[in-house]
């Protein structure tokens, strides 16, 4: 891993704070490490992190918070930790905008997997300040431009309007709608979409693709991606 991966990681707990740092930086990673929310706003701002990494319950700011305030000013990849896989910080995370969450205690090697599984999908460019998503693989389409409705994505500029107007999407939300795209009326499984765009090697917690869709919902049309209860989900044409 390239040594100028910038890793910014908020977490109160002294231990878990200074091992995790240490293990990432044995990894190559650049590590700025602090114990609050408001710390990691401030440090986020001045350093502008390859990746964030935010434990739920920090003082000050708490990890949800800092998401949105994040989440407001940039799209850098946001992972959030809980200490319960069961939390509804877990969905109020994901909600706020972070792109996956790992769950406390948690091992180095998997820690490190998730991150640089975060940084593949998004092109890994350094900036965290840039608005604009990152690249993604385009669909396979005999034009660049297509067109859902009143939805048109641009495949080639990596830009998606909705009747007209330039919507801001998250590099995880564009992916989600690549993939959709890809194979409209075509129903994808929750499984699917967490092998395809998040890269997951293993089963993983489905909550994620739920809330980014509903995400996605929010910003390209509720009516857009159809529930198809028991299977999946699918971009109507």
């Amino acid at each position: 891993m390239n040594q100028q991966t910038h890793v910014l990681f908020v977490e109160d707990d002294d231990v878990i704070r200074e091992a995790t740092q240490l293990a990432l930086e044995r990894d190559g990673f650049t590590v700025t490490a602090v114990a609050d929310g408001l710390s990691g706003l401030e440090s986020f701002r001045s350093v502008r992190p390859d990746i964030a990494l935010l434990d739920v319950m920090v003082p000050g700011l708490d990890g949800v918070s800092l998401c949105r305030r994040i989440r407001d000013e940039s799209t850098v990849p946001v992972i959030m930790l809980s200490a319960r896989a069961d939390s509804i910080d877990v969905v109020l995370g994901l909600e706020a905008g972070a792109d996956d969450y790992v769950t406390k205690p948690f091992e180095g090697a998997v820690l490190v997997a998730r991150i640089r599984a975060v940084l593949r999908r998004f092109g890994h460019a350094s900036g965290a300040a840039a608005k604009e998503p990152e690249r993604a693989e385009a669909p396979p389409a005999e034009e660049s431009t297509l067109h859902f409705g009143e939805l048109e994505i641009d495949t080639e500029g990596m830009e998606v309007r909705r009747a007209g107007e330039l919507l801001s999407l998250t590099p995880t939300e564009m992916r989600l709608l690549l993939e959709f795209s890809r194979v409209p009326g075509t129903v994808l499984s929750r499984d699917k979409l967490l092998e395809r765009v998040w890269e997951y090697g293993w089963g993983g917690d489905t909550r994620v693709v739920d809330v980014h869709v509903q995400r996605l919902r929010t910003k390209i049309g509720q009516d857009r991606i159809e529930t198809v209860r028991g299977f999946g989900y699918k971009l109507r044409g």
